[in-house]
This record gives C-alpha cells, structure tokens and sequence, in this order.
C-alpha cells in the first residue's frame, strides 16, 4: 500500500494508532509494538492462534502503515485436569465411543488414550479429538482396536 506523498504520517502517529486499536485487548501490551518506518514490529504472547492473527489483521490496515512484522508467540498454559476432562467428554458425547472403554490421562500437555476401540476410524477420531484439545503437546494414542 503506497501513500500519496502529501498524507504521511509519522512512526509516533503510527504507534500511537496501534495503541489506540489494540487498546480492548488487554493480551497485548503496549510496550509490544514497534514502529519504524511505518513498519510496524508486534511482540508479546497469546494463548491462541486467531489472536495473534486478530491482532495482525487489526492494525495492518491502518493509515500509514507499510507492513507488519507479526512476532507474537503462542503459549501454551494446560491444565492436565480439565484437559483429560474435555477430551472424555468430547470422546463420550459421540456415538462412534462406548465411554466405559477409553481412558484419557495428561501430564503437562502430554496426553495418553488407553482401551479399546472397533475400528482404525475410532481410534485416528480418538486421536483427533485429543489433539485439538486446548493445551495439547502431544498425544500418545494406545487405543487398542478389538
């Protein structure tokens, strides 16, 4: 995007315009935006991706902007206890599982699916479910098929 050369606009003015759109989301904090140049630098950490690309789509478009380098991290805070609640409760609600055959266990975001399931399906559906689950790093799937 080229600006016309009368209607310039400073790295300060750009900054402050930043600050000003990103003022309702408390996850970024001010001190996490750059500008030079027009370009504008976001840093910080984010729990979620559709954050970090929110928070890029939100401030791209503003006047005088050139680009933007988008470095915000995704953290990951898991809790082992509602994460092994959530997948059973999401394995449980579908009727492809019998809710007395599979068991979730989690350490940190490492997730572990143990007993049996009918078919490959299951146990890849299983797995599936496991991973999309908020906090997961990784999913150990023993999911027997019988």
């Amino acid at each position: 995007m080229n600006l016309p050369f009368d209607t310039k606009r400073g790295d300060d003015e750009i900054a402050a315009a930043v600050v000003d759109r990103l003022s309702w989301d408390v996850s970024i904090p001010r001190d996490a935006i750059k500008v030079k140049q027009g370009w504008v630098t976001l840093t910080g950490q984010v729990e979620w991706y559709y954050q970090k690309s929110a928070v890029e789509q939100e401030v791209r478009w503003l006047f005088g902007v050139v680009g933007v380098a988008n470095q915000i991290a995704i953290t990951v805070r898991p809790d082992t206890s509602k994460i092994s609640d959530d997948i059973s409760h999401a394995l449980h609600r579908s009727w492809l599982f019998d809710s007395k055959t599979i068991a979730v266990s989690a350490t940190g975001g490492h997730i572990r699916l143990t007993g049996t399931v009918r078919s490959p399906y299951e146990r890849q559906v299983a797995a599936t479910t496991a991973w999309a689950a908020p906090g997961a790093t990784a999913v150990e799937n023993d999911l027997l098929v019988v």
